[in-house]
């Protein structure tokens, strides 16, 4: 069926256009306007911003953590309370119906977990396949693995560490790697209580800088699009600042993600010893092209850290609010869930917020910045709409400073930034910089060929409101939401990668599970038989 949305303001910077055109699709894919045929189905659009359906690189949507705080918060959590009547998928738990369908009425049409441990994949795959509506993949995390750090201690080769980690793709099914605090979780183990970017790993012999710039380069042997995305040392500290700048001065000119840097930004600036330091980020980042990042921004609201980083987490338990908190020690990351609640009054909460917004408006391009709250440890990703708000109104952004402690004017500069985003720099940010991040040639534009994964919104001065619920959301080709309400439910597709490696690494991995576990390590596999439906995966071509 061929449909035409009609006469709607095209923004899709991926192919330059920026002004009044017709989209047409058939057949789930983009096609160009054909001669003398009149379409099937036609939406007027005139009055509307037409984009490419969005893409969010770092949301955690799955996986152990997340589960854990749906049990750690039962007041809190959809899944305790009777199910709606409206919840169409008898297979699908409540709690995955929600996330496929506050996305996609939002307009995002993929989604990227950023951080499931290798052991978890299958888990994390089945749950992923419950949830509606929109495509999805995740990250395996690495860094603290045993068979990793072994390899490394004992000075194995490039190209073994890369096979290593292309047959540990090949066995999650992910779409890239996620390393967080490099070693820091097998310090933990040691009673390791802080662990900088030269600190070594008991045991190991090895620095934090030692194994990030490994993966690094191995990451790059295997020839996947996505750079290794890094979480670094020293999360949420006064000071951090400094750590971020070596990492990056350390990142060897290779391609290298970091992730939710607002975490990342801060000084000792102030009688509290706490500041914004992201004019100083922002301009390392300007200066150093290999490098780009997703921010993390905070809003004040209700949320729960879920990490990876359990050292981070165990470190931070004295401040959850609630007092409450769960801390899990695997057999590589472990990870740690803790509740917290961001409060314009706090003076440290209200610095976090500012610092995340400089670093969206002082990085001045958008292909190198991206757009997340580092769900749900930021903000909720319920929030995206205040948030872009935010980035494209400066008296937006005055009225909510005029709400903060006033002793936190002084140690930011987010007062006298007067920069205003436009729809081709949200939809650069939002659509055609997070494909080319992660490889994705067939989403995240509307030239011909394009996935018709299409989101249609109402212009109107209340920017959160016209980004909360999106006229028209179309999937593959299909309506699924107008007027922001959701009216067809399908399953997507999980992304994934299949990278080139030397198959003897798998007779070693045998052999090592064998020896460590007394179990085979197709235990560990994601099969095909493992999930509810065929065409649960779609690849992500690596670089030829």
């Amino acid at each position: 069926m061929l449909t035409c949305l009609r006469g709607g303001h095209v923004v899709d910077p991926a192919n330059g256009v920026d002004g009044v055109r017709d989209v047409y699709f058939e057949d789930g894919r983009v096609v160009a306007a054909t001669a003398g045929r009149k379409p099937d189905a036609e939406y007027n659009a005139a009055g509307h911003i037409v984009m490419a359906g969005a893409i969010d690189i770092h949301s955690h949507i799955a996986g152990g953590g997340v589960n854990t705080a749906r049990l750690l918060l039962p007041e809190t959590h959809r899944g305790h309370r009777p199910r709606p009547s409206g919840a169409p998928l008898s297979t699908a738990g409540w709690s995955t119906f929600e996330t496929g369908r506050l996305y996609a009425q939002m307009g995002y049409t993929t989604v990227i977990e950023p951080a499931i441990s290798a052991h978890h994949a299958l888990h994390a795959h089945l749950e992923l396949a419950d949830i509606p509506i929109i495509d999805k993949g995740f990250l395996t995390v690495l860094g603290n693995d045993d068979f990793l750090l072994q390899a490394l201690r004992r000075r194995e080769s490039p190209a073994a560490v890369a096979d290593y980690v292309a047959a540990t793709l090949e066995a999650t099914r992910a779409l890239g790697v996620k390393c967080v605090n490099a070693g820091g979780a097998e310090a933990f183990k040691e009673n390791v209580r802080s662990f900088a970017l030269d600190d070594v790993v008991p045991q190991y012999g090895l620095s934090s800088r030692q194994i990030f710039q490994t993966l690094q380069q191995a990451v790059v042997a295997t020839k996947i699009r996505h750079p290794l995305h890094l979480h670094m040392n020293n999360l949420g500290l006064p000071g951090n600042v400094e750590t971020a700048l070596a990492t990056i001065d350390a990142s060897q000119g290779l391609p290298l993600h970091l992730a939710h840097v607002q975490f990342y930004s801060y000084g000792k600036e102030g009688k509290n010893g706490f500041s914004s330091a992201a004019a100083q980020f922002a301009e390392k980042i300007a200066a150093n092209k290999n490098v780009t990042v997703d921010v993390g921004q905070v809003m004040f609201a209700d949320i729960v850290t879920i990490s990876s980083d359990v050292l981070r987490q165990y470190n931070s338990l004295g401040a959850a609010r609630p007092k409450k908190g769960v801390i899990f020690d695997g057999d590589h990351n472990g990870a740690g869930v803790l509740p917290y609640s961001y409060r314009v009054s706090d003076f440290f909460n209200a610095v976090q917020w500012a610092a995340g917004l400089e670093l969206f408006l002082l990085i001045d391009d958008p292909t190198r910045v991206f757009f997340t709250t580092d769900h749900p440890n930021g903000a909720p990703f319920t929030t995206y709409p205040e948030v872009f708000a935010l980035l494209m109104s400066a008296d937006m952004r005055a009225q909510w400073l005029s709400r903060l402690p006033a002793e936190v004017l002084e140690l930011t500069n987010l007062p006298s930034i007067k920069r205003e985003y436009t729809f081709y720099e949200i939809a650069t940010m939002t659509r055609a910089a997070p494909a080319h991040l992660y490889g994705f040639e067939d989403r995240g534009q509307l030239g011909p060929g394009a996935v018709a994964d299409v989101a249609v919104y109402k212009l109107q001065s209340n920017r959160a409101g016209m980004f909360r619920n999106a006229a028209y959301v179309f999937k593959d080709g299909e309506l699924v939401v107008r007027d922001g309400v959701v009216e067809r439910y399908s399953f997507g597709k999980t992304l994934r990668v299949r990278p080139e490696y030397d198959r003897a690494i798998d007779q070693r991995l045998d052999a090592y599970y064998d020896d460590l576990y007394g179990l085979p390590r197709s235990l560990f596999e994601v099969s095909d038989a493992a999930l509810p439906r065929s065409y649960a995966f779609a690849e992500v071509a690596c670089r030829s």
